[in-house]
């Protein structure tokens, strides 16, 4: 995966801030009929640069194609045909290494219309494109307004205004020692993260196992492959590469993440923490868990199945990678929704979310493909199997109460982020302790669901899970109360702080906080004191486990209380800042962003000055820029106590 996007990541550092954009566009409206118009949109490119065309390109790395939009209102007006462009060139590219489709010099794109409602007078539109030379790209976008009564139409193109440029500059520090945000420790920590995440993929595989959907097939795949192809040891490799192409189908199901990551390195964050894409989430693991409960089934079209069933019997390895995708396309209805929740998790954890869950999906492919490959080698083990029956609707139920306490999770994240005061830290709670308590009657066989067989007498196993579950609700119940903390659970509730009952502050633990950096350092300056800069966020799984486990230790919180100026920013905070702070922001790709919310200012500060955008991310210096020591990020309390105390010896100095 490195070498593919080693050129896109190559051309994105070779972008100048101060490139002119070398496409310049018009627009004109030709009248067809009383109720039909062509809006005809043209772009002048400076001679060496290329505009793609709209169609993508068949390759592994290719250009951003040229890509309408136009902004239809229900009644108004609606599009006719597809948007209509002039002859392209189609040439070798010395940057994409391919055969490309592009336009040199002009290029004129129209798109009937056909007016639906007599009082419209102006139709709106965006383009997105990319332009590129024989050295670098730039990606850009322009708004474009038509006039249908003849008058002068309009092309609205973002400029770094004076304001704009005042602003970017006041985002930019003059920071003093940058050598030590090289933080060797980075690469370890992010291996050491991506075990946990290939770790939770692993057990997510698991689970997936136990269900009615994967469980019955072990068995008759392993058969297939010792008793019909002829020989044990041909069988077993058979059954082996079965097994590689089933890790390999989930880990190309993460590979477009990292493609949306190498055009934004904010990006993926700014997904994560999207409120409507949180809320979405919330209502499809809704729906995943009451699948699980057994009031409907989660299937893909049974014509996928056949299709790839059909394509299996050609044999070779073209037959068994078939048989590996029928195995993915029929056991969605119960992979679906363990694989929504490993989504969910991996954009809920510290680093890279797209190589998060690469790591999750080859952990999860690994655990469903390991017992194909080890039966195959060891079929007298298939004896020893427990034979399916009514445990395994038993672990869809649980799963499905897991899944609806997570879609929690997420209503909380876009609550917090917004500012809705929705779910606060007790209402969160509360309905974490009902879930558990409706899965621990579940299990005492007192609550029953459309699947469940009838229940003669409770395993051991069962009343001992049961008793696990008991055990959490009451833990719980005693996390509400003053004299117990939550520390299992640290980071995933919201925050303490963010609470139905009036607290003396609105920061961690009560600290005295800053989330604004002007006025944080003025009061560093004032006081004379270093600043601890906190980059953070509302949905942040991770800060909140550093700040409830790790600030919460006395050592750390005195320090942090009595000798730092702690200034806390959320890049994920979603209020918008007042209009006259509102302003465009030039990326070191060349397109040029409106910085409208809180959250997207603090972002953009994180980036141009630190050259990362991961959270938490902790950096000391002085009021004067001077950074103290390494960033430090998710850590131990005891290292990080020795960092807060070598930062201030170094200030003391």
């Amino acid at each position: 995966m490195k070498h593919l996007l080693l050129p896109i990541v190559l051309l994105i550092n070779l972008f100048s801030w101060s490139q002119q954009n070398p496409v310049s566009w018009s627009t004109d409206v030709k009248q067809i009929s009383d109720t039909e118009y062509n809006l005809i949109i043209k772009a002048i490119i400076e001679d060496g640069w290329h505009l793609y065309s709209q169609k993508e390109a068949e390759a592994e790395i290719v250009p951003i194609p040229t890509t309408f939009e136009f902004e239809i209102e229900e009644g108004a007006y609606e599009l006719i045909g597809d948007t209509e462009e002039s002859e392209t060139i189609v040439e070798y590219d010395k940057v994409f290494e391919t055969d490309l489709s592009f336009f040199s010099h002009e290029a004129i794109f129209t798109q009937k219309i056909k007016v639906l409602d007599s009082n419209l007078k102006v139709i709106k539109a965006t383009v997105e494109y990319q332009v590129c030379d024989d050295e670098l790209c730039m990606f850009n976008d322009n708004e474009f307004i038509f006039s249908l009564d003849g008058s002068e139409t309009v092309v609205t193109q973002k400029e770094i205004d004076d304001k704009s440029k005042a602003l970017s500059e006041k985002l930019t520090l003059n920071l003093q020692n940058k050598e030590l945000l090289k933080n060797a420790s980075d690469k370890a920590k992010s291996e050491s993260g991506l075990w946990g995440i290939f770790a939770l993929g692993f057990l997510g595989g698991l689970l997936a196992l136990l269900t009615p959907c994967v469980f019955p097939m072990i068995p008759l795949t392993v058969s297939f492959f010792t008793k019909r192809t002829g020989s044990r040891k041909k069988g077993i490799g058979n059954a082996a590469l079965y097994g590689f192409f089933i890790v390999l189908i989930y880990l190309l199901l993460s590979i477009p993440f990292h493609f949306l990551d190498s055009i934004d390195p904010e990006i993926l964050n700014n997904i994560a923490t999207n409120v409507w894409l949180n809320v979405f989430f919330f209502a499809i693991f809704l729906f995943f868990a009451f699948s699980f409960f057994g009031y409907y089934e989660l299937t893909l079209p049974a014509s996928w199945a056949n299709k790839m069933d059909s394509a299996s019997n050609v044999g070779g390895l073209l037959g068994i990678f078939f048989m590996a995708v029928t195995l993915a396309i029929v056991s969605f209805s119960c992979t679906g929704p363990i694989l929504g929740g490993l989504l969910g998790s991996t954009t809920l954890s510290e680093g890279d979310v797209a190589t998060n869950l690469s790591a999750g999906m080859v952990g999860f492919g690994l655990a469903l493909a390991l017992p194909f490959a080890l039966f195959a080698m060891f079929p007298n083990l298939l004896s020893s199997l427990p034979k399916s029956g009514g445990w395994l609707n038993t672990v869809k139920v649980v799963l499905g109460f897991l899944e609806l306490a997570l879609a929690f999770k997420f209503l909380s994240n876009a609550d917090l982020v917004s500012h809705w005061g929705i779910l606060k830290h007790e209402v969160f709670i509360g309905i974490w302790i009902v879930v558990f308590a409706l899965m621990a009657i579940y299990l005492f066989g007192k609550l029953k669901f459309p699947h469940d067989s009838p229940i003669k007498k409770l395993s051991f196993s069962r009343i001992s899970f049961g008793i696990l579950v008991v055990a959490f609700t009451v833990y719980l119940i005693a996390g509400l109360t003053k004299y117990s903390s939550l520390k299992l659970l640290s980071g995933f509730p919201p925050p303490e702080f963010y609470s139905v009952f009036e607290q003396k502050s609105e920061c961690p633990l009560g600290l005295n906080c800053f989330k604004d950096f002007e006025k944080g350092l003025a009061y560093a300056k004032a006081n004379n004191k270093p600043i601890m800069l906190d980059f953070t966020g509302w949905a942040c799984v991770n800060c909140r486990k550093m700040e409830e486990n790790v600030w919460s230790t006395s050592k750390v919180y005195n320090v942090l209380n009595d000798e730092y100026v702690l200034i806390s920013l959320y890049v994920d905070d979603r209020k918008e800042l007042e209009k006259e702070q509102q302003f465009n922001f030039q990326l070191p790709t060349g397109r040029i962003k409106t910085i409208e919310t809180i959250g997207e200012k603090w972002a953009t500060f994180q980036t141009i000055n630190f050259q990362t955008a991961s959270q938490p991310y902790y950096v000391l210096m002085t009021p004067e820029m001077e950074i103290l020591n390494t960033p430090q990020q998710y850590t131990d309390a005891e290292t990080y106590y020795n960092w807060l105390l070598e930062g201030l010896n170094s200030y003391n100095k």
